[in-house]
């Protein structure tokens, strides 16, 4: 009997701090890894990078350690055929100083190793502080391969010096996930399932919260000219459930003209946001990952943009934001609600072949990190 070959892999990301985002991310990657290895006949053994441990090996069945304990890194390195870093925004500074050199420097102490390092479908910045780009080129030209999720991260790569032949432009790795029949039981919200479905993904990011305001005012609008469900899909535990209930507080009484509220606090794992928002008739998200489930499920769509990343997303699929953080008109996020709820069919219909290629592209990352390991 022939036995396929093993190769560890360790997965390096915002991993374990349970953001459904980055938790699609890591799982998309870890099946599509599966997938293209099973077709190679090369048995992949993933240990992932987690400020969580436990949680990551109980969640994905899969080895993880502590993403902070360098001798448990560095060990994990050790053993390993190679690193994966990403997906999601690992180099930016916007969150914080500290996130470009901790990515940076896993990256570096594989290398060190002489360990083959691929960078997965990021997306890189904002980098404000230019000292760091230097530290980025140096990093990426030693690494094995290298793929981002937009065309402007391609483009501020090269800004930096990395020359554009090596730069691999491929969907985000989330357009490839599917929902996982185990993980997708029917965690269907107590709602009127006569009602049509939006889903709202929202969270803090203006100080005068001026974005939440408009989609409060915007949905409040439309809920006066038809009863629906508003199915809020908080993303990352607490700070988006707060900003959907700041939300519902400023609806008012929309439930005396038929609507319903709801908000989803049971889809931890990744499969089961996907085949939450699946039910979704609407999706209107700020949150890069809303965005990407509702385009994986073919679900017409509507983003606020807060970041650059959802600018780029959207414009993959030919849509424009209705606004953003700090400028967002009510009685246009009305009207668009109305324009895709009448017109869903039509909009499935157009978005489908461009969808499905993404779909594929998705893919990309892990078969050439397959062909490299065979």
């Amino acid at each position: 009997m022939v036995t396929s070959p093993q190769k560890t892999i360790v997965i390096s990301g915002y991993y374990g701090f349970k953001n459904s985002g980055d938790e699609a991310v890591l799982s998309s990657i870890l099946t599509a890894l599966e997938e293209k290895g099973k077709q190679a006949g090369v048995q992949i053994n993933p240990v992932v990078l987690s400020i969580d441990p436990e949680w990551t090996s109980s969640t994905y069945g899969v080895q993880s350690v502590h993403r902070m304990k360098l001798g448990e890194v560095r060990q994990a390195l050790k053993n390993s055929s190679g690193l994966i870093s990403g997906g999601g925004s690992l180099l930016q500074d916007a969150t914080s100083p500290k996130t470009i050199p901790y990515y940076l420097g896993v990256i570096k102490l594989a290398q060190w190793m002489n360990k083959p390092v691929f960078i997965y479908s990021q997306g890189i910045g904002p980098v404000n502080r230019k000292l760091f780009n230097p530290l980025i080129k140096n990093a990426f030209k030693k690494c094995e391969y290298i793929s981002v999720r937009d065309v402007q991260s391609a483009e501020l790569l090269q800004s930096m010096g990395l020359q554009g032949s090596r730069i691999q432009v491929v969907p985000d790795p989330v357009m490839g996930l599917t929902p996982e029949p185990d993980n997708v039981a029917a965690i269907a919200p107590d709602a009127d399932q006569q009602l049509p479905v939006i889903g709202v993904s929202v969270r803090y990011w203006d100080p005068k919260r001026r974005e939440l305001q408009g989609i409060a005012e915007g949905l409040r609008a439309f809920c006066e000219k038809q009863p629906v469900h508003l199915r809020f899909l908080p993303f990352h535990f607490p700070g988006d459930e707060k900003a959907s209930q700041e939300i519902i507080g400023q609806l008012g009484d929309i439930a005396s003209g038929g609507s319903k509220v709801s908000v989803c606090r049971e889809a931890v794992h990744p499969g089961q946001m996907l085949a939450e928002v699946g039910r979704c008739d609407l999706v209107i998200g700020m949150r890069l990952h809303s965005l990407i489930y509702a385009a994986n499920r073919l679900v017409p769509l509507i983003g606020v943009s807060y970041d650059p990343k959802i600018n780029h997303f959207l414009k993959r699929l030919d849509i424009t934001p209705v606004g953003t953080s700090s400028s967002l008109d009510p009685g246009k996020l009305t009207a668009e609600i109305s324009r895709l709820m009448t017109g869903a069919e039509a909009w499935k219909e157009a978005g489908k072949p461009l969808i499905d290629k993404l779909k594929q592209e998705a893919q990309a990352p892990a078969q050439h990190i397959i062909d490299f390991l065979k």
